[in-house]
């Protein structure tokens, strides 16, 4: 098996339970906020929301639109189907940091994901955060979870001026790091951006496949399931 000496690591949703955490925290949102004052039904507002922001991170990957135009975006999308809700960009802005702080005090990981880090730790690998999240949200959800100090590098698209999948992202990445293409294994959840991106670059990666209905679309080094099968690899 090939010997690795440095991991890049994606944090939100390969770690850190992204998904799981900011529903809490959308939920602390509309009591914040009041929404129902304006959702009758708040199912409609939390449908609206997850369809919007998923679609504009998808755009921002592909920096098709900027990090401003999604934080705004993201809410003024399901805030229009409010009724009586006067949408304006500064309302979306509050409920921006509002939602943002909800969200960076959240310590939920994915299952696994502490007994990994651990064990990656003690075999002694070098381990290095890539991710496309803001900066000031970042740190804070790392040190909200516990991770912070298991990352030798922080590495993030704010910083390298490109998102994943771009390749200058990664091309930033070694520079920073240290690593070595050769030496060096993505791990992540998004194919999209973590798997595809990090092949472009020469890396091998180790698809975490977190909802299996579909295999991976194109061949990958690894592909697991479970953040525990990567134990089998690594």
């Amino acid at each position: 098996m090939k010997t690795y000496t440095d991991l890049f690591l994606d944090f939100d949703d390969t770690l850190y339970d992204t998904h799981g955490n900011a529903v809490i925290a959308l939920h602390e949102l509309f009591d914040q906020l009041r929404l129902d004052r304006y959702f009758p039904d708040p199912q409609v507002f939390h449908d609206e929301y997850w369809k919007a922001n998923m679609e504009l991170w998808k755009r921002y990957a592909k920096g098709e639109i900027t990090r401003d135009y999604l934080i705004v975006e993201r809410f003024r999308r399901p805030f229009s189907f409010g009724q009586g809700l006067e949408v304006t960009e500064a309302y979306c802005l509050e409920a921006s940091d509002l939602f943002l702080d909800n969200c960076a005090s959240k310590p939920g990981l994915v299952e696994g994901a502490r007994e990994l880090m651990d064990s990656l730790r003690a075999k002694g690998y070098r381990m290095h955060m890539c991710s496309n999240g803001f900066h000031e949200v970042q740190y804070k959800k790392l040190r909200a979870c516990g991770l912070y100090d298991y990352f030798t590098t922080i590495i993030l698209s704010e910083n390298a001026g490109y998102n994943k999948p771009d390749p200058r992202f990664f091309e930033y990445a070694f520079r920073v790091s240290g690593a070595s293409p050769g030496t060096t294994l993505m791990i992540g959840d998004n194919f999209d951006t973590d798997i595809l991106g990090a092949q472009q670059a020469g890396l091998d990666t180790a698809f975490f496949n977190r909802f299996p209905d579909y295999p991976a679309p194109q061949p990958v080094t690894h592909e697991v399931t479970s953040l525990k099968q990567l134990l089998d690899i690594l």
